[in-house]
């Protein structure tokens, strides 16, 4: 069965959230690096082939984009499903750990808000 955009990142999320619970702190500078970057979130030429199933073209013209945003060229090797799985995972749990922390930053405002309203 392919994954839906927001089902990937959904996973992501919940990786996330998982790995939170247990080890890091949401701010924490480095918890991206941590996670994404320090060992694969997909192992496995298979299982990469599995997750990326139906989406592989929509994902290699994801990561060239970013790395041509962020990097002014392409770095990941797109031949590699393990590579561009994993390249595919980092985008994505820089943008739920940046979700995360924005919503964190909501509902702390919030919460300072009803307190302020709540003592005038």
């Amino acid at each position: 069965m392919t994954m839906t955009m927001n089902q990937y990142k959904a996973e992501i999320k919940q990786h996330v959230t998982d790995t939170l619970e247990y080890d890091y702190d949401l701010f924490d500078d480095d918890l991206h690096h941590k996670l994404f970057n320090t060992d694969y979130y997909i192992i496995g030429y298979y299982n990469a082939q599995q997750w990326l199933k139906g989406n592989t073209f929509e994902v290699i013209g994801i990561i060239k984009q970013y790395e041509l945003d962020n990097f002014g060229e392409v770095y990941t090797d797109l031949s590699c499903p393990e590579k561009v799985a994993n390249m595919f995972s980092y985008i994505l749990g820089e943008e739920v750990i940046r979700d995360l922390i924005d919503e964190y930053d909501y509902e702390a405002s919030m919460e300072y808000l009803e307190d302020e309203s709540e003592e005038a």
